[in-house]
Order: C-alpha cells, then sequence, then structure tokens
C-alpha cells in the first residue's frame, strides 16, 4: 500500500475517532475515577480489536450482509449502552480521592478488570463499530496493489487500533487531570456522558427496528 492512501485512510480515521461517543463518554467517565484510565481504553481497544480480527478474517461482510445478525448485534449493543447510561445517570462519577484505599490490593485488581470487560463490552456491541469496518475499510483496499486483503485489512486495523488508543487515552488523562479538582463539572460531565450513551443507543434502537 503506497503512503498516499494510508495517509488518507489516516485523515477520515481520525476524523470518525475524534467524534464523540460512547467510547469518549466512558473514556471520561474513566478518566474521573483515577487510576482506571488505561484498563478501561484497554477494553475499548480490545472490543475494536475483536472487530478487526473478524475484518481480517473475512466475515465483516457476511455479518454486515445478513440483516438478522446487524439487527440482533445493533439491539444488543443499543440495550447495552441504554443500562450503562442509566447507571451512570443514576450514579454520577465524582473524582476519585488520590491515594484512597480503594486503588489498594484485590479491590484494584476488580475494578481493572471490570474496567476492561466494561470498555469491550461497549466498543464490542457498538455496530458502529461493525460497519466502520465494512464501509470504510473497502474504500482504501485495492487487490491490485500486490498485497493481500488480508494483510491491508490488517495494517489498516492497526492504524486504527492506534489511533483509537491515542484519543481515548488523552481524553481520559485530560477529564482526569481538568475535572479531578472540580467535582461539580465532574458531575455534570460524568451526566453529560451518560446522557449521550442514552441517546446513542436509543438511536441505534429506534433506526434499527424503525428500518
Amino acid at each position: 500500500m503506497d503512503t498516499t492512501t494510508l495517509a488518507a485512510f489516516l485523515t477520515v480515521d481520525l476524523l470518525l475517532v475524534f467524534t464523540p461517543g460512547a467510547d469518549w463518554a466512558y473514556a471520561i467517565s474513566a478518566g474521573l475515577r483515577g487510576r482506571s484510565v488505561v484498563p478501561a481504553v484497554t477494553g475499548l481497544i480490545v472490543g475494536h480489536a475483536a472487530y478487526a480480527l473478524v475484518a481480517v478474517a473475512g466475515l465483516a461482510v457476511i455479518v454486515a450482509s445478513s440483516p438478522a445478525a446487524l439487527t440482533a448485534l445493533t439491539v444488543a449493543g443499543a440495550g447495552y449502552l441504554l443500562w450503562l447510561g442509566w447507571g451512570v445517570l443514576r450514579q454520577p462519577v465524582v473524582p476519585a480521592a488520590a491515594g484512597g484505599s480503594a486503588d489498594a490490593g484485590g479491590s484494584a485488581d476488580v475494578s481493572r478488570v471490570r474496567a476492561v470487560l466494561k470498555g469491550a463490552g461497549i466498543s464490542g456491541l457498538n455496530p458502529k463499530a461493525l460497519l466502520l469496518y465494512f464501509s470504510l475499510f473497502p474504500q482504501f483496499i485495492d487487490p491490485a496493489t500486490g498485497w493481500p486483503v488480508a494483510a491491508q485489512t490488517g495494517l489498516l486495523s492497526t492504524m486504527h487500533l492506534t489511533a483509537c488508543a491515542v484519543v481515548y487515552l488523552g481524553v481520559g488523562v485530560l477529564a482526569r487531570t481538568v475535572l479531578s479538582t472540580r467535582p461539580s463539572a465532574a458531575r455534570v460531565v460524568t451526566r453529560v456522558s451518560g446522557a449521550m450513551m442514552i441517546a446513542i443507543g436509543g438511536f441505534l434502537l429506534v433506526g434499527r427496528l424503525a428500518g
């Protein structure tokens, strides 16, 4: 693949990654929990990586072309976002106290694992990620270049995962740095994040069922 194609893909991909959505909302709420930024972002990347493996295996076309499979995925993802968003609105996150005992010992390990699993659930059940691979990637893949399609898909997937990791980590760290000393602002941002999850989940659910 030539550098022009890769640069064009990266430009479009970054525009999509920089668009706030459920991943952003989770990264922001994770940032307010202090040390959970890295595990949370790791979980988000795990979800995207699962789709990358599906795309490399060539199954994205099969799943996206199956109305039943796509509907099931959309409903599951929308329901999960609605559940998470409602939970955030009921119990807004406040900045974690520095040096608190909640981050010590086994409880810290459990918290990190839960952060990873929740992040993987948010991105892994988001059908927009699957549609990104299905609709965006083919525009930059050219079998005539001599590269196997799987190799091209793998390279583009790696670029996308890297972009997601950098942007989401930046969002989480920025939220922790800026809002850690502003509890009232943190509550507002958290509620906005929860409302965003509910709005995205509702939009996906209504759009899929109405279609």
